[in-house]
Parts: C-alpha cells; structure tokens; sequence
C-alpha cells in the first residue's frame, strides 16, 4: 500500500518546513509513505524549500495557475508515481498532520472512497462569529446538493483512494474543495467525514481577497456544478416556475375579464404569455442539457477508463524495465 502526501503550494516557503515536520513517517496499514510538493508558479524560493527539506517528489507549474489546477496537477502526478491513497493537505500549516492517520482509516478499511476532514469550527478562535456561520450554511447547501455527509465541505484536508482519485476532475481554478464533494456525491462514491485539528495561523488566508469575494466565487461554483451534473433538475426548476407565474396571471386576466366583465388587464395577457413562452423553452433547454449531460457522463466514463489504462500500462512497463535492470544486475555480479 503506497500513500502519496501532496501540498499544493504558492509562496510557501516559511511554512513549508513546519508543514512537513508535522507529517507521520511511518503508518499502519502502509508500506510507502511519499510526500509531493505542488509549487503553483511561486515566488519565494517554495521549490528550493522543498528540495531543501527532502520531499520525495516535486512538480513545478512554472506560473501561479490557481489552486484548483495546483491540486488536479497533483492528483495527476500521484496516480502517475503509482499511489494507492492520496492525501491532500494545505501549505499554510493549517491541518495537524498527526491526523493522517485518522483520516485514511476509513479508506484502509474500505468503507469510504474519499474522506474530508472536519474541523471543529466553532472552536477556531481566529474565525469571526460571521465566517462560523458562513461555514455552516456553506456546508449544509453543498450537503444538500451532493446528498452526501461531508460535515466541512471547505476542508482541503482530505484523503483519496486510487478510484476515487482517477474519477475526480476539476474544471475550476479557484478551489477544488466544493466541486469535488458535489462530484464525489453525485457519482456515488462513497463520501465520509472525520474529525481532525487544526494549528494556530501562520498567516491570512491568500485564497480570496475577502468574504465577499469568496462568497461569490463559492456561489457560482456551486450553481456551476450542480447544473452541470443535474440540469434537467435546475432547468425544470426555471421553467416550471415562469410557466406557474403565467399561468397565474393568465387566470387573474380571466378573473377580470368573465367575472367582473372589466375591460383592460391587457398587460396580464401579455406578460402571461411571456413567462409560459419563455418558460416553455427554459425547459426545453433543459432537455438538450440533459442530452449533453448524458454525453458527458459518457465521456467522463471514458476518461476514467482511458486513464486506468494508461497507468496499467505505464505500471507493467516500470515492473518489466526494473525486472532487466535486476536481471543485468544478477548477471555482472555472476
């Protein structure tokens, strides 16, 4: 069994130490414990930090790409080097790496498929009473939406196992958090939560600029992939919804028109038709969405297959190429 520590990482070079002290160097259950270092296009010497400090693998992205692309890279580099679970942490030395062991009991004992961190977030003193209930609510919508138990939904400490790693894919730049639960639930994997620690802040988070903005961002990444993997769901939603208030109108047009023999309520008419016309085609945009969502599902399907492929490939061909190293090996010392 090979565990693969990745930290995506952008000028982290003073926290970068601290993060990978804190790591555990052997685990039960694991034979390889690797760690891989993701520099997200940094500036402050991260890279040389981590050749400095002795990490088993390092990826360079050449430019800051964001952090969503930072952990896809990852991701990808992990399955490459041939990980059986893969845990994602955060360079800032948020996350007690004396928790990985907890964190991947679940995927060792194969009751989950991917396994989020939950912090205690009532007991984190350098969140604002304001951000506390952010958190809440931005973790019961996106519960909601995925249909999956993930306590802590921003947590970026988590743990993959091969398959749910090979299924994931990450179209944002901004953050990996949200989307990949909201995927992981609507692909049925199997989604779990533990309970993990937290360190005392290094420094301000550099993910968003404010509340605000993240607010905004996590809003449209949420709306984004929930359409993108429900359309028919959302469209209808849309639809239904101009359709009913035309309707109803309509019938207030009725009211006036039979009952109270009133002329005018002209204007009912037309917005009456207006909302049942729009909301009409809403749904059948729906429909072809639903099309496409089908065909995407398929394509993703593919991806998944194709990638499994590749690294079975590339697998047996490092066994075979290490197998005649140890032959030629065997026949010098012969």
């Amino acid at each position: 069994m090979k565990l693969i520590v990745q930290i995506p990482c952008f000028n982290e070079a003073e926290t970068l130490p601290e993060v990978l002290s804190r790591l555990p160097r052997a685990l039960a259950g694991v034979d390889e414990l690797e760690t891989l270092v993701v520099d997200d296009g940094s500036t402050d010497g991260t890279a040389e930090a981590a050749r400095r400090l002795g990490v088993t693998h390092l990826v360079e992205l050449g430019r800051n790409r964001g952090l969503g692309i930072a952990f896809r890279t990852g991701l990808d580099a992990c399955l490459r080097l041939g990980a059986d679970i893969i845990v994602n942490t955060d360079g800032d030395n948020q996350y007690a790496g004396a928790d990985v062991e907890a964190l991947i009991e679940p995927i060792l004992q194969d009751r989950a498929d991917l396994v989020v961190g939950a912090r205690d977030i009532e007991a984190i003193s350098y969140f604002s009473p304001a951000k506390k209930w952010l958190q809440r609510l931005g973790s019961w919508l996106v519960r909601t939406v995925a249909r999956c138990p993930v306590e802590d939904t921003t947590s970026g400490f988590r743990a993959y196992n091969r398959e749910a790693a090979l299924r994931t894919i990450v179209h944002t730049r901004f953050s990996y958090t949200l989307e990949t639960v909201i995927q992981a639930g609507t692909g049925h994997l199997r989604v779990t939560s533990v309970p993990i620690r937290v360190n005392p802040k290094l420094r301000e988070s550099r993910l968003a600029r404010s509340t605000w903005y993240y607010l905004k961002k996590s809003g449209v990444t949420i709306l984004r992939i929930y359409t993108m993997y429900n359309p028919l769901r959302v469209f209808l939603l849309l639809g239904g919804t101009g359709c009913f208030l035309g309707f109803l109108l309509g019938l207030r047009y009725l009211y006036f028109f039979f009952l109270q023999s009133a002329g005018g309520h002209v204007q009912s008419l037309i917005l009456a038709a207006i909302l049942m016309i729009v909301g009409f085609q809403v749904i059948v945009v729906g429909l072809a969405a639903d099309l496409i969502a089908a065909n995407r599902r398929l394509s993703e399907e593919t991806l998944y297959r194709v990638r499994k492929l590749e690294l079975s490939a590339k697998g047996e061909a490092d066994r075979s190429k290490a197998g005649a190293m140890e032959a030629s090996a065997l026949e010098i010392r012969q």
